[in-house]
């Protein structure tokens, strides 16, 4: 038997948005710079400020952009890959490669030279915009294998010489786009013009079961769609700004792309993750779309400095908590606050949560979770504090966003309402089907893993398991590949005892659980090293290194006692037994996180086999 919903049952929901929606992502942009020119669109990091730009003036370089890459010989159809952190060059790249009607190969900076390679051979790509030396360096020791590869664009890096050049600069490229429109002054505007809502615009590379990565298709009325689903919403308006940090190279940061062309708010862009903090505070944007690391981590960090500050402080913050989850449980319920329990809110907000908005600008009005699970502890403290944070859930393979919360209508532990337009259903054995607009084409050259991925009339194998509730809100419970029996045979769904943990532990940076086929539970912690410098200071250890402090019997001990909290909340089969504090953290770098932020389950845990293996001695 299935259950199965549509978006409907969410409140305000304007269907006609959807209904008549753009044809592409090119002809968004254009529409948006023709109906608000002067507004601001971007704003992003200048020499000691930010600078911003209008839609009008992001209008002029796009389209010169375009024109450039038409006169490289980039044809309608064809792909243009761009290999770059977050910036807004890469956003006017991406909409340069949309208003020549071509299609978007994204591509992770942080990818060794050899995928790189494999995805500019395998998408066929005939240009790519590179961010940096760094990223050209990787294109020329492989270019070979890329033969396609006609020439290569550079944000910021060193341009080769002559006519012949294979590396142009970004400003050469604009340039040779002011020659052509000075020929061809409607060059652009008949590309746009040819592109069909079911075209390709993005081939987003993921991991692949091979070990290659592979490339899912996904076409312009599934961008389209994006954008106008979540503007039929009405969430948000054109006066929200939004901090954008997510890597574009993802479709969780793409999409919100989309929703900005629709809606036309402006956006404040930098990439570099040490910085949201302190951005934040200077940009001070209504809302921002997050993986549930920074949350965590955001958490962890602002109960540990409470804990360490002790006596007066310490108690007046574990009271202020109390409060919040009061009036929190109250609000949930619908019900009235009262006189007495609204007096104790204002004094705790006022001494604790109004520091705690402070932080991230004053102004945020929600954030928007996504790419993995959050810990429903962590979304509730928030919301004692009374910052909104709205868990949302997609894949790549369905342009991002197919549910989210909404700030009328949500629920902790859950994904929210499907988006107007997109249907989700539970097959048999408990795995989450979605159907939709967003949904892709398929995996590019991979006939046989998109037959098994797309099943029967247009459904999607989304690989989670999951429930939707009489209510109509979508459950996702763990990855259908992660959850595991042990040798008892009991079933284990590691993603949620993960996210208990890092809401009891606000040390903990990740946790990774482990037990398939083992006769009991066991898990690798990794600490957040901000949290240990601060843990440090208070313990007789200050300035001694992250590895001896995360080694001693102190942190063993601190981290034990949170292991046994965890344990109290865990059926008897689910327990850890036995854990090991690893030496440093996961990063995206060692190849154990995605550039979002999501651990690599089967990379750590091959990277610890012996250390794993010796837990069960």
């Amino acid at each position: 038997m299935t259950a199965s919903t549509t978006g409907s049952a969410a409140p305000s929901v304007d269907l006609s948005v959807v209904e008549d929606r753009a044809g592409s992502v090119a002809e968004m942009f254009l529409a948006r710079v023709r109906e608000t020119p002067d507004r601001e669109a971007y704003r992003f990091p200048g020499e000691g400020a930010w600078v911003s730009r209008t839609w009008g003036q992001t209008g002029q370089r796009v389209t010169r952009l375009a024109a450039g890459l038409v006169s490289l010989g980039v044809g309608s159809g064809e792909r243009v890959a761009i290999a770059s952190s977050t910036r807004y060059e890469w956003i006017v790249a991406d909409l340069a490669v949309m208003c020549c009607g071509a299609a978007t190969t994204t591509v992770y900076p942080t990818s060794i030279g050899s995928d790189v390679a494999f995805i500019l051979a395998d998408s066929d790509s005939q240009v790519v915009f590179a961010e940096d030396d760094t990223q050209v360096a990787k294109l020329r020791e492989q270019r070979s294998e890329m033969p396609g590869v006609g020439a290569v664009v550079v944000f910021d890096g060193t341009a080769d010489e002559g006519d012949d050049a294979w590396v142009v600069s970004l400003d050469a490229l604009e340039e040779r786009g002011a020659t052509l429109l000075a020929e061809q002054p409607d060059v652009v505007e008949q590309r746009v013009a040819a592109i069909d809502p079911d075209s390709l615009a993005t081939l987003i590379y993921t991991s692949g079961t091979t070990g290659r990565p592979k490339g899912v298709r996904l076409r312009h009325s599934g961008w389209t769609y994006e954008g106008a689903a979540i503007a039929a919403l009405n969430i948000l308006s054109v006066d929200d700004l939004q901090y954008l940090w997510l890597p574009m190279a993802h479709s969780f940061g793409k999409v919100l792309l989309t929703t900005q062309l629709q809606i036309g708010f402006a956006t404040a862009v930098d990439g570099r993750v040490d910085k949201i903090v302190e951005n934040l505070a200077v940009v001070r944007p209504t809302f921002m779309g997050a993986a549930p690391r920074i949350f965590e981590k955001a958490y962890g960090r602002i109960v540990t400095m409470a804990a360490q500050e002790g006596g007066a402080k310490a108690k007046i913050f574990d009271w202020a908590c109390g409060v919040g989850q009061e009036m929190a449980r109250t609000k949930l319920a619908g019900q009235s606050a009262g006189r007495a329990l609204g007096l104790k809110y204002g004094i705790a907000d006022r001494l604790v949560f109004s520091k705690v908005r402070d932080r991230f600008g004053g102004r945020i009005r929600f954030f928007i979770s996504g790419s993995a699970a959050l810990s429903r502890d962590v979304a509730e403290w928030f919301y004692a504090a009374d910052i909104m944070i709205l868990e949302g859930y997609g894949l790549t393979e369905t342009s991002a966003g197919s549910a989210v919360n909404h700030p009328d209508r949500h629920t902790f532990g859950t994904v929210g309402h499907p988006m107007p337009g997109t249907e989700f259903k539970v097959a048999e054995d408990g795995e989450i089907l979605i159907k939709g607009p967003g949904v892709m084409d398929g995996y590019h050259n991979l006939d046989e893993e998109t037959a098994a991925t797309l099943v029967g009339d247009g459904w999607l194998a989304t690989g989670d398991i999951g429930e939707i509730d009489a209510e109509g809100f979508v459950r996702i419970t763990d990855r259908k590949k992660d959850l595991f029996k042990t040798s008892g045979g009991k079933y284990v769904a590691p993603s949620g005892i993960e996210g208990q943990f890092k809401a009891i532990c606000p040390l903990a940076s990740q946790m990774v659980v482990h037990g398939a086929d083992r006769t009991f539970v066991t898990a690798l912690v990794t600490l957040d090293p901000d949290a240990v410098t601060g843990w440090a200071a208070h313990h007789g250890m200050e300035g001694a290194s992250y590895s001896d402090v995360v080694r001693s019997d102190a942190m063993r001990e601190t981290i034990d006692g949170y292991v046994q909290q965890l344990n109290a909340k865990l059926n008897r089969w689910e327990t850890i037994k036995k854990f090991v504090v690893l030496e440093q953290d996961l990063t995206v770098e060692s190849g154990e996180l995605t550039p979002s932020l999501k651990v690599k389950r089967r990379v750590v845990e091959a990277n610890y086999r012996d250390r794993l293996d010796a837990l069960y001695g």
